[in-house]
């Protein structure tokens, strides 16, 4: 992480997991994303200060995410995305590593386009997801959209990032900050540029405290910007990206290295 940035978090007030879920677990909400680079970040750290408090567990405040997307072999989750569908999930199981536990999360988008994220504790994080997971996807898929997902998946890829979270003081409003983010497969890998920062504000109304801050400094939301549908354009892995485009270039992600990984089972 750029060490301006960590060095700027001493500025913020703290709070705990138990506060945080408490004042803005934020399940259901709207969702803006920013793309921005360290330089412009670090002024708007200023106004953030005197309004948020930062996640602080065990005397630390960026914590390492990794999560495992699964998709059918057809992209179909990948594709609802980028061609805009109302009816659309993810699916993935994200693994808290400095916490050393996971969740199946399946995210859906509702009729008021408003995310909402149900999760599943898990007991480990095999690749092959255990009928009580695959049975716990179908039960939220019914329950949004009246039908099972129906659809045999598979994993497709990992990524993992560093992320700062700040919450409101006031509580009712979120925001995460990822960076250093990795894409991989099990032979290939791709990093976005590392002085680059993905922000992503969660409110009731999509128009928070965070927003207003970034609008008075000239920032201004990055549309498509799913983390899942950049891997997946990063990593060759779909043919079609052009609504992710400006996502990509923001990113800088096509300037950086397309590297070629020893596959796993060849290690083992």
């Amino acid at each position: 992480m750029d060490h301006r940035i960590a060095h700027s978090l001493s500025t913020f007030g703290t709070i705990t997991l138990e506060g945080l879920n408490a004042k803005a677990a934020m399940l259901e909400r709207l969702d803006n994303k920013y793309i921005v680079p360290a330089d412009r970040l670090l002024p708007a750290f200023t106004a953030f200060a005197d309004h948020f408090d930062v996640l602080e567990i065990a005397g630390k405040k960026s914590f390492v995410y990794a999560t495992e997307y699964h998709d059918d072999a057809a992209a179909q989750s990948y594709f609802d995305h980028h061609q805009g569908r109302r009816k659309r999930c993810k699916v993935r199981v994200r693994t808290y590593v400095d916490a050393g536990f996971s969740y199946l999360e399946v995210k859906f988008k509702d009729l008021r386009n408003v995310t909402v994220k149900k999760r599943l504790k898990l007991d480990n994080t095999a690749s092959v997801l255990s009928s009580e997971a695959l049975a716990f996807i179908d039960k939220c898929h019914t329950d949004m959209y009246g039908t099972p997902l129906g659809r045999r998946l598979k994993p497709v890829i990992m990524m993992s990032y560093a992320r700062i979270t700040l919450v409101a003081k006031d509580g009712g409003e979120r925001m995460t900050i990822d960076t250093n983010l990795t894409f991989q497969t099990d032979t290939l890998e791709r990093r976005t540029a590392p002085d680059h920062f993905i922000l992503e504000t969660k409110s009731a109304r999509g128009n928070g405290l965070a927003d207003s801050i970034l609008r008075s400094q000239h920032m201004h939301p990055t549309k498509q910007c799913s983390k899942f549908c950049v891997g997946m354009a990063a990593l060759g892995m779909v043919e079609r990206h052009n609504r992710f485009l400006p996502a990509l270039r923001k990113l800088q992600v096509f300037q950086q290295p397309l590297l070629q990984r020893e596959p796993l089972s060849a290690a083992a």
